[in-house]
């Protein structure tokens, strides 16, 4: 623990962000009734749509990165299925 607080610290001190421990099981939200979350092939609206995700779908977030003003999070869908892409993280809530 003593470790944990340090690192904090001193990533405070010498202004360098603390990351964000994001991974766990969330669910898709917000997305317009008529729209689904688009699951990306990599960490930006560059990258193909390789699925639609509608409200209500769980995923497991492995990992959140920023990409110019959007954190691009790695999910796994949770259905067994093992398909993985990036999403948006403005459109998942932590279950």
């Amino acid at each position: 623990m003593r470790i944990v607080i340090a690192a904090a610290l001193a990533a405070t001190l010498t202004g360098c962000a603390v990351p964000e421990v994001v991974q766990g099981r969330y669910v898709v939200a917000g997305v317009e009734a008529d729209d689904m979350l688009k699951l990306r092939a990599g960490p930006g609206t560059g990258y193909i749509a390789v699925l639609g995700l509608p409200n209500g779908t769980e995923v497991f977030v492995d990992s959140c990165d920023p990409n110019g003003n959007t954190a691009w999070c790695r999910v796994t869908l949770d259905d067994g299925q093992g398909v993985t892409g990036y999403a948006s993280k403005a459109y998942l809530r932590k279950l």
